[in-house]
């Protein structure tokens, strides 16, 4: 399941800013063990959703191209204080996270 996703959301007059970090080695496949010389196998997040209140604000797709631990930032209008923001991940080896937080006031 892997560590907590790190979300923060505050609004910002009429924005709310959103910033999410996953956790995740997201390993490409074509790197090779320092021990074994072998080639590490390919585990990283598919696919990803960040959500309101229930409803979906974005969805997206990654691949290896992706560095460890991405991070995402972007601003929404129409958020308040007390609003629930979701984020959730499913990687290739089948493992899901999903956390959420309450939009603050900046």
């Amino acid at each position: 399941m892997g560590e907590a996703i790190k979300i923060r959301a505050s609004v910002q007059g009429e924005l709310t800013e959103i910033r999410f970090l996953m956790p995740h080695p997201m390993e490409t496949g074509q790197r090779k063990g320092p021990e074994s010389g072998k080639l590490i196998p390919a585990h990283f997040i598919q696919s990803f959703s960040l959500t309101a209140n229930g409803a979906l604000l974005v969805g997206g797709q990654l691949n290896t191209s992706i560095s460890r631990n991405p991070l995402f930032s972007l601003y929404a209008r129409g958020l308040k204080p007390g609003d629930r923001i979701a984020v959730e991940w499913s990687d290739t080896k089948g493992d899901r996270r999903r956390d959420e937080v309450i939009v603050a006031v900046s």
